[in-house]
């Protein structure tokens, strides 16, 4: 049911009224490449406040929105003609649909008359798309094409955020009628925000009270709700560790006395063996995929667990759970900071958290006993990545790209900031961390925003440096060069004792980045790690910094398939 403002008595084209309804919705900026249907809507910038960013692919466009909505909670905006320019945009979409990213992609189409002919450019992107969005729209009148933009930012944003995809036909975009623009809406059969069972809270809190070696699995859904301050409170309410997945990074602040660090496939090693030995898991907001659980039947398997998200569908099932609770998060944890206000831990609990405390350290000392294959003259990716973490800004954003880079990323995070860390959970996308911290950067021009990437992945939309230099968008990238597909080498040499294909050759970075108009810098020596980071850190405009390390470095921890967690390799064997 659609609630409608005071109709503009104006006639507008569709293009026009495409804008004014991004106008509407406060959108500021949007990512796209033009195409011969959507040209209409081009013309139409001319007469609004929405600037488009230009990218050089469609897919770095839905990348671009979706570090834009990462780093902000807003909604981010893609732009994409019709055919190959739709098709381009089904990664993008599929990235986002996995990690609950909010973001809304508009494509042209063929006109309305001739959808299904098999015309020039015509793709049934609304089908392709189906599986991968959050809900998708055709609209084939453009008096509907208000109210759906409409729709489409409100689906996206609620609930379990998620993509949305809007067909726009040429007819459409071309035809004219009054303005007319919902100021709410509510969709029947859709209750994004459901009512939390207190009493199921209340019992909670009683597991919580009792629990001697309890664990909070911190997940994207933190950091997506803004629920970063409830959960810091519900955790030092109750001193329980705080572990987190790949997307629940930056969901708890990692100089936190109770913060564990990252947790899964390649987590931390006192990380994962903390949950593994619990006797209570509350997990905050995650899907738990296999890369989070290791083998299912394995996972915590002497703890209780309490699941709280706001879908229903990702409760029992990966892991069946003895408490599901379905709700926004920030209003679950806020329900049980009220209700145990007058509830504190007795002093023996109060001993048995200490020993499971001292428990937890004595794992911690372990893991200095983890080995790698370097050698001894190499830089190591992990001595490059914590000597960014340190010289970077205090607020900085850091995106990554998929690989071995990634791993030791999210083992080495230390930053207490909310939307801090920016990277492909789900589906894994390399090519993502770079267009990702373009939309980071134009979202939030005063801070520092900084990428990691491996040698393989930043090659997957390299061309988007065009675009970094163009809008004057400074981020700096920092290419872990180990000369391969780290990861695959990684898992061949596991395997099958040898490599395939995963050796990779890369351009000279220097002369690249001043083809581009960046600025480009090489270290492959310790000894210059330091003061050649301080600056091309502090240079002005685009950086791409070249860091050449150990060539067949492995990242440990690490869970092998069909393994459980508590089964970590430690070392190269």
């Amino acid at each position: 049911m659609l609630q409608m403002n005071e109709v503009d008595k104006k006639v507008y084209t569709g293009a026009q009224i495409f804008l004014k309804s991004l106008e509407k919705e406060g959108v500021e900026h949007i990512f796209g490449i033009p195409g011969g249907i959507i040209l209409p809507i081009y013309d139409a910038f001319h007469q609004s406040t929405v600037k488009h960013i230009l990218t050089k692919h469609e897919q770095a466009a839905v990348h671009a929105a979706e570090g834009y909505a990462k780093s902000t909670g807003k909604v981010g905006v893609a732009l994409a003609t019709s055919g190959p320019g739709a098709t381009n945009t089904v990664t993008g979409l599929t990235d986002a649909y996995y990690d609950s990213v909010p973001i809304v992609v508009f494509t042209g189409n063929v006109a309305t008359s001739i959808l299904g002919n098999d015309a020039f450019q015509e793709s049934d992107i609304v089908s392709i798309t189906r599986a991968c969005t959050k809900h998708n729209y055709l609209v084939r009148d453009v008096k509907d094409l208000a109210a759906t933009v409409k729709e489409a930012f409100y689906v996206a944003a609620s609930g379990r955020p998620g993509p949305v995809l809007v067909d726009l036909p040429k007819d459409v975009i071309m035809a004219s009628c009054e303005f007319n623009y919902p100021e709410s809406i509510n969709l029947r059969g859709y209750k994004p925000y459901p009512e939390v069972n207190e009493q199921l809270v209340q019992r909670c809190i009683e597991e919580l009270v009792v629990a001697k070696k309890p664990v909070i699995l911190c997940g994207g859904g933190v950091v997506s709700s803004n629920s970063h301050q409830e959960l810091t409170l519900f955790s030092k309410k109750f001193d329980i560790p705080v572990a987190s997945t790949l997307m629940g990074l930056g969901g708890f602040p990692a100089a936190h006395k109770n913060f564990l660090g990252f947790s899964g496939m390649h987590g931390n090693y006192w990380a994962n063996l903390a949950i593994s030995n619990s006797d209570l898991l509350v997990i905050v907001g995650s899907r738990l995929s296999d890369r989070q659980t290791g083998v299912v039947k394995e996972y915590c398997p002497e703890a209780k667990i309490i699941h709280i998200d706001i879908d229903p569908t990702s409760l029992n099932k990966n892991v069946d759970v003895d408490f599901d609770i379905q709700g926004d998060i920030k209003q679950v944890l806020s329900m049980f900071l009220k209700n145990s206000e007058s509830v504190n831990l007795s002093d023996s609990k109060k001993e048995e958290r200490e020993l499971w405390w001292r428990q937890i350290a004595e794992t911690k000392c372990e893991s200095v006993n983890i080995k790698n294959n370097n050698t001894a003259d190499a830089m190591t990716p992990g001595e490059v990545i914590g000597k960014v973490y340190e010289l970077a800004k205090s607020d900085a954003i850091f995106t990554t790209e998929v690989g071995q880079h990634q791993m030791w990323a999210a083992q080495l995070f230390n930053s207490d900031n909310p939307r801090s860390f920016l990277t492909s959970g789900g589906l894994g996308t390399m090519g993502f961390g770079f267009p990702a911290a373009l939309g980071a950067q134009m979202a939030n021009p005063g801070r520092q925003v900084i990428v990691f990437a491996g040698d393989g992945s930043i090659q997957m939309n390299i061309q988007e440096l065009v675009t970094a230099v163009t809008y004057d968008l400074p981020v700096k990238i920092v290419i872990v060069n180990n000369g391969y597909l780290g990861m695959v080498r990684q898992w061949q040499g596991f395997m099958f004792n040898r490599y395939s294909q995963s050796k990779i050759f890369s351009p000279d970075y220097i002369t690249l980045a001043k083809a581009y108009g960046a600025n480009g810098f090489v270290i492959d020596k310790s000894e210059d790690l330091e003061n050649t980071l301080k600056d091309a850190l502090a240079c002005p405009g685009v950086a791409i910094i070249d860091c050449r390390v150990n060539e067949e470095e492995d990242v440990y921890p690490w869970v092998p398939v069909g393994k459980a967690n508590r089964d970590m390799l430690t070392e190269a064997k």
